[in-house]
C-alpha cells in the first residue's frame, strides 16, 4: 500500500497519502510539530519559525530543523516543505551528500519551489 501510494506520488498523481501511521514513540512536541507539518499541502511551503508558530509549541525555529531530522517518514510527513526564511534550509532525506538536491528536486515536482530559492 505505502509503495504503491509512493509511486503515484513520483508520478505526479497523488497528493496526499491515505495510510496508517505508526510512528515510534516521541515527544510531545515533536508529535505537535509533525501533525502542524501534515497540515501543509502539496504544491506548499512553509518556514521553520512558521512552523513553530501553526504547530502552537512554542520551540524555536531550530528546533523545528531538529525535528525535521528525526521525521521517520520523510515524503509522507512532507518535511522538505519546510524551508528556511532566507534560502532552501536543510534536509535529511535522499542519498548522503545530495540531500539539498533531493529537496530542491521534491519541491520542483510539486511546483512549491519559492521564486526566491528558483
Amino acid at each position: 500500500m505505502a509503495l504503491g501510494q509512493l509511486r503515484e506520488y513520483f508520478a505526479g498523481q497523488r497528493r496526499d497519502f491515505a495510510l496508517p501511521l505508526d510512528l515510534p514513540p516521541m515527544e510531545p512536541v515533536s508529535e505537535a510539530v509533525l501533525g502542524a507539518l501534515r497540515t501543509v499541502g502539496y504544491g506548499q511551503t512553509i518556514t521553520y519559525g512558521e512552523l513553530a508558530k501553526l504547530s502552537g509549541t512554542g520551540v524555536p525555529a531550530r528546533a523545528i530543523g531538529e525535528i525535521m531530522a528525526a521525521n521517520p517518514v520523510p515524503i509522507i510527513i512532507p518535511c522538505h516543505r519546510v524551508v528556511a526564511s532566507d534560502g532552501l534550509g536543510g534536509y535529511s532525506g535522499g542519498e548522503p551528500g545530495r540531500q539539498l538536491e533531493t529537496k530542491r528536486w521534491l519541491l520542483e515536482n510539486e511546483g512549491a519551489l519559492p521564486p526566491a530559492l528558483v
